[in-house]
């Protein structure tokens, strides 16, 4: 029997700042909830927003896998490994933080907002070399279909991370049916709803709904708003 765990949008930790407001589906910086610190080696989904032309000073990271999806704007980036680069939506960025790195997030623009996902998610092995990647991911190849965005794998489509994680993404139309069947035993789902309405596992899920299910080979998803987009990430459950 399949076991799952449901955080609504309203449940998350909420830290404004002025300059971020970010909502925290787990424990984070000021916000902690001992109910809620990770789904597995799924540690942080932080739901940002950073106004414009501010962002993230020079901080250090190590022993994590960091990713990053924008959803709007453009997130300008910086680390000690001479990587300078700017993410924007349709992009995916990963920092395998590792024995250590620094780096600072701004947002590029002065007119406009960023908003985008930080994930972090535990790594197999510690004292990694820190290592970073970017990619644009295939726009067209999201509409009505679950695209992978993420994996072990570095000849696998998407970025990789050093951990046995899939992600997945789609922009899905009202009556999209399907079942996502997860790569490895043991491994759980988390679902994340970005916009519209969908059903998982016949759990209605609205915006900014998170849903994690595990102890299941499969996870039945159905879309019951005119469109919906939908992150799902498939990660171990074992620390």
């Amino acid at each position: 029997m399949s076991k799952t765990v449901l955080h609504r949008a309203e449940s998350r930790g909420d830290a404004n700042h002025g300059w971020l407001h970010s909502k925290h589906t787990f424990s984070f910086g000021d916000y902690y909830n001992p109910e809620r610190t990770q789904f597995g080696v799924l540690r942080v989904l932080n739901d940002d927003y950073v106004a414009p032309g501010k962002g993230f000073g020079t901080h250090p990271h190590n022993d994590m896998e960091i990713i990053s999806i924008p959803l709007e704007g453009d997130l300008e980036h910086k680390d000690s490994m001479g990587n300078t680069s700017v993410i924007r939506k349709g992009d995916i960025q990963v920092m395998s933080a590792g024995t250590g790195v620094t780096h600072s997030e701004y947002n590029k623009n002065s007119d406009r907002p960023v908003k985008f996902m930080q994930i972090w998610i535990f790594p197999r092995e510690k004292g990694l070399t820190p290592r970073y990647d970017q990619i644009e991911l295939d726009d067209a190849a999201m509409e009505n279909n679950l695209l992978q965005i993420l994996s072990p794998n570095s000849d696998d489509a998407g970025v990789w991370i050093h951990q046995d994680a899939w992600f997945h993404m789609g922009r899905l139309k009202r009556g999209y049916s399907s079942s996502y069947r997860l790569k490895k035993q043991g491994n759980g789902v988390y679902l994340f709803v970005l916009s519209g309405s969908v059903d998982v596992e016949d759990i209605e899920l609205h915006e900014r709904d998170g849903l994690g299910v595990w102890d299941s080979d499969a996870v039945s998803i159905s879309v019951k708003s005119d469109r919906a987009e939908i992150l799902i990430m498939e990660v171990p459950m074992g620390n």
